[in-house]
């Protein structure tokens, strides 16, 4: 908090002194009265978003979850999609964004589709990740009593696959926010990139620097949102960090 006090002083002695162009960079009061008079504008669109995000990110859990059973299941699908799934992540999502508007028009497919794109790495390789931390010594064991794979992966590797599920979970839940505000960029009715596009038009960056902070606002509830369920789905956690 003291390290934010004082890049907030800064910005503001900056902005006093007149260092920078007012219309280039808006001092922090400003910023406060654009927020709190832009507020109930930029929470609407932050539904239209929060709606995306949700849609993307939960097919990319579905799907992750799917193919990381299967990968872990059958190694030739694993030899097969991952260096896909690696493909997948070295293609920018800007670059990217503009096809899919044109394959899919300006609703909230290729939003979706996106967010999908953006959040479905890092769930697969958490969960692949998870899976393979499981104690080989259990496994044998499972498998001396002639388990299923099914028993196998309900009693041990789900399990030890979810720390690192809720640690993918969290990187993909700032992604998914990221993805629909990037793809919003490219036209639609409302979100939040939609906000910023028409109020970089206009060159109220005073509002450009609010809706910023709405959206970091936004990102960092949803990881706190992600803590919280990490905490009710693994209490003995916070036994073990005593």
């Amino acid at each position: 908090m003291a390290f934010i006090a004082i890049i907030i002083g800064v910005w503001e002695l900056v902005c006093r002194l007149g260092l920078v162009a007012e219309f280039m960079l808006p001092s922090p009061g400003k910023v406060v009265r654009a927020l709190v008079n832009e507020l109930p504008i930029m929470l609407e669109h932050s539904r239209i978003t929060l709606v995306e995000a949700a849609a993307g990110l939960g097919l990319s859990l579905v799907a992750a979850l799917v193919f990381a059973v299967l990968m872990d299941r059958f190694e030739f699908l694993y030899r097969a999609g991952y260096p896909i799934a690696v493909l997948t992540q070295t293609v920018p999502t800007v670059a990217v964004a503009p096809l899919l508007v044109l394959w899919f028009g300006y609703g909230i497919a290729p939003k979706v589709i996106l967010i999908f794109v953006a959040c479905f790495f890092p769930m697969l390789i958490a969960l692949l990740g998870g899976f393979g931390a499981a104690d080989p010594g259990v496994l044998r064991l499972y498998r001396s009593m002639n388990a299923s794979y099914l028993r196998i992966l309900w009693d041990v590797k789900l399990p030890y696959a979810m720390d690192s599920f809720f640690s993918g979970l969290r990187i993909s839940v700032s992604y998914s926010v990221v993805g629909a505000v990037i793809s919003e960029w490219l036209g639609g009715n409302g979100g939040l990139g939609v906000y910023m596009t028409r109020v970089r038009k206009s060159f109220a960056f005073d509002k450009m620097f609010a809706v910023i902070i709405v959206t970091s606002v936004v990102s960092l509830i949803l990881i706190k949102l992600v803590d919280i369920i990490q905490a009710m789905a693994m209490p003995w956690k916070k036994y073990e960090k005593k």
